[in-house]
């Protein structure tokens, strides 16, 4: 069953600590594998006997999955967890003959071999899929390094992303959120009201968002969050779909949201001409989270 799977490999995220340098050159060694499409680049960093290869919550093999396909990519943002030893890596296609956005997290063992990789790879069709918008909202963001002294820690920043989470189904939770106010749904800014330092976002109530698996990393104020987002595919009814959040913090606030959200229908059961449709030779398709 897929869901034995998929438990396994978020017990791989116990793994040991381990060196940032070691963590960059995988994510390196990710992007170079899927601009090139040699998906052997990326087995090559070495793999547990356990290893677990997951597209939008489907296990694939190597050789016929996304990454087996040169994609020309025109943004790439990693973030590095040295306590977890896993990254999370952010693909922006805009610009390649089949555009794509593509959330991927790699989990390493204590002897540094991949026990698990994950991507959604979202295309046209997805939950408001637009990888040229993606792009254009991405290029005034600035995600440096922050100054040690101003970070926030690694508790904080993955509260965060929990808070935002949680407010899906509790009106009582607060979300610390600030300037620029608004997150990157799809291709679309979905805005809030900045009222003085703080942006009032409008939510749902009734959505609980299980399944929940972090990348933290406190140099870059940044938490990704892969889920099981509900409801997400009107055709599956209320069963969880393949989701990524990606959020940066700045003292103490969100300051960006990147989303990424993989459906099993084209037009995600709304209407398949505002979504578009997906490539229907694409082999794997998102399925729902099986637990």
């Amino acid at each position: 069953m897929l869901h034995s799977l998929i438990v396994a490999g978020l017990a791989a995220t116990a793994a040991a600590d381990c060196g940032r340098d070691f963590l960059k050159s995988a994510t390196a060694a990710y992007v170079a594998a899927q601009k090139a499409g040699q998906s052997a680049a990326v087995s090559a960093l070495g793999t547990s006997a356990n290893f677990i290869f997951l597209e939008n919550n489907q296990v694939t093999d190597f050789k016929s999955s996304t990454l087996s396909k040169p994609i020309k990519i025109d943004v790439d943002r990693s973030i590095h967890d040295t306590v977890q030893c896993a990254t999370f890596t952010e693909l922006i296609a805009a610009s390649n003959p089949h555009p794509y956005v593509i959330h991927t997290r790699m989990v390493f063992g204590a002897d540094h071999k991949a026990a698990l990789i994950e991507s959604i790879v979202t295309d046209q069709g997805d939950w408001l899929f637009n990888a040229t918008g993606t792009l254009e909202l991405n290029r005034p963001e600035k995600w440096d390094p922050i100054p040690k002294e101003k970070q926030d820690s690694r508790a904080v920043v993955q509260s965060l992303g929990d808070a935002y989470f949680n407010r899906f189904g509790n009106v009582s939770v607060t979300v610390p959120w600030g300037a620029p106010c608004y997150r990157l749904e799809g291709g679309l800014p979905a805005r809030g009201e900045l009222k003085g330092d703080d942006c009032v976002m409008v939510w749902p109530s009734t959505i609980i968002v299980p399944y929940r698996r972090y990348i933290v990393d406190e140099d870059l104020g940044a938490v990704d969050v892969f889920v099981g987002f509900p409801g997400l595919d009107r055709t599956q009814g209320q069963l969880p779909m393949p989701d990524s959040h990606l959020f940066r913090v700045e003292g103490g606030k969100i300051k960006y949201c990147h989303t990424a959200s993989a459906c099993v229908k084209e037009g995600c059961g709304l209407n398949g001409t505002t979504f578009g449709r997906r490539d229907l030779g694409l082999k794997y398709r998102p399925k729902p989270l099986e637990f």
